[in-house]
């Protein structure tokens, strides 16, 4: 899922991977290496800039669909001054739901481009931004992936950009809650899955790396008897313990945790989801320190924020975790093509390269070199319980604290 700290942390192989894999299937795109470029009728102020919004309207990963295209709805109200106007150039939205699976995405994708849309936005899921991406960069049109954490999608190509966080991110602001990492003690406690044995990689690319010891309790997926894997977590005595776990057996795993003494023997971090998860833990969250990309009221109340707030429950709907990520692809989008072109793909690329800006987050940056969104990264403890339960910030950690590794972008 990727509003966990284990969205998809793929090292490089993965990419690589995803791109061999691609070439048969782009190489069959009808309008390949076409839609980058000046058009007839470029500068006629009435032509519509066309933009596709591919999204999770179904499936797994519906409700942050959701979420994210109701923050792109209100950040096109709020960047357009409520004209729905870039440039002149009317924005029109084409919506497509890729169910969270990636042949349906790229499926959509080449019908959009075909129909000469220009501009590509959204993408809930990892493998789906890792489909997407190649095929933007073959049909040279603007890609801008949206909650999609892998760090793969960071400098995989040159029209390729991303609205939300990455893993890389999530762990850094983690590590904030460690100190100074060197000689410190980390236990990753996760399920002995792909989803689990991620973030122990993940964890000991990160803090590993900054002197950190870190150790891994991984517990099978299937187990309903979580008390051991407590017992063991705490046995161990460790600095920082990571949690990164996923599924039904959630509530058990935070009481016994708590049961166990884990959460008062020494600091435990695990990240913040949507609010639909806030009650899993039970009496256990007030004990728990957590890691957040993203809930309301994170940004301060920073005018943009207050914008999206107001915009998106005007609107009917709820802010939440990925809102933020679809606000800040719609100002992406008007100032390509404000600043950019509205035809012409390089020169959206060149004004979005570099370009730095308020969002509902704060202020944020789009590094050049490989197109990584630097943000702001957040901390906070929930409040309450049940349905009650609310996060409230205990700090807010600068973009630069939490700045990836920088990477050349891939062409």
């Amino acid at each position: 899922m990727p509003s966990s700290l284990t969205d998809t942390f793929r090292n490089r192989s993965v990419r690589a991977l995803t791109l061999l894999a691609l070439g048969a299937l782009i190489a069959g795109c009808s309008s390949a290496g076409t839609a980058g470029t000046e058009s007839a009728g470029s500068d006629d102020k009435s032509a519509p800039v066309k933009v596709g919004l591919v999204y999770s309207r179904s499936g797994l990963l519906a409700a942050y669909g959701k979420q994210y295209e109701e923050g792109f709805k209100a950040g096109l109200a709020y960047a357009t001054h409520g004209t729905n106007k870039a440039g002149g150039h009317p924005i029109e939205v084409t919506e497509q739901d890729d169910a969270g699976d990636p042949a349906k995405a790229v499926a959509a994708a080449k019908t959009l481009v075909g129909k000469g849309h220009k501009i590509l936005v959204g993408t809930t899921d990892s493998g789906v931004a890792l489909q997407m991406a190649p095929l933007a960069a073959q049909n040279k049109v603007l890609y801008v992936s949206g909650p999609a954490a892998t760090d793969a999608v960071t400098g995989v190509n040159t029209y390729t950009f991303r609205s939300g966080r990455q893993s890389y991110q999530d762990i850094l602001a983690a590590g904030t809650l460690l100190g100074d990492a060197k000689g410190k003690k980390v236990t990753v406690l996760a399920q002995n899955s792909a989803f689990g044995q991620a973030n122990v990689a993940a964890v000991k690319a990160v803090l590993g790396k900054k002197g950190a010891h870190v150790g891994s309790v991984l517990a099978p997926p299937s187990a309903t008897d979580l008390t051991p894997f407590a017992r063991q977590t705490r046995a161990g005595k460790p600095d920082l313990v990571f949690v990164a776990w996923a599924g039904a057996t959630a509530p058990a795993l935070w009481t016994a945790l708590d049961q166990q003494g884990v959460l008062d023997a020494g600091k435990v971090v695990t990240g913040l989801a949507g609010t639909a998860s806030y009650p899993i833990f039970g009496a256990a969250g007030s004990k728990v320190s957590f890691l957040a990309h993203y809930f309301p009221g994170a940004g301060g109340g920073n005018p943009v924020e207050k914008a999206m707030l107001d915009g998106i429950t005007k609107a009917g709907g709820t802010p939440d975790l990925f809102s933020t990520d679809g606000f800040t692809a719609a100002q992406m989008v008007v100032h390509a093509i404000e600043s950019g072109s509205a035809t012409d793909t390089s020169a959206m690329v060149k004004a979005l390269e570099g370009w730095s800006f308020d969002g509902p987050k704060g202020k944020v940056q789009i590094r050049a070199v490989d197109h990584a969104l630097l943000q702001p990264m957040f901390t906070a403890r929930l409040k309450g319980g049940g349905s009650t339960a609310r996060p409230e910030l205990i700090d807010s950690i600068p973009m630069t604290a939490v700045a990836p590794p920088a990477t050349k972008t891939a062409g």
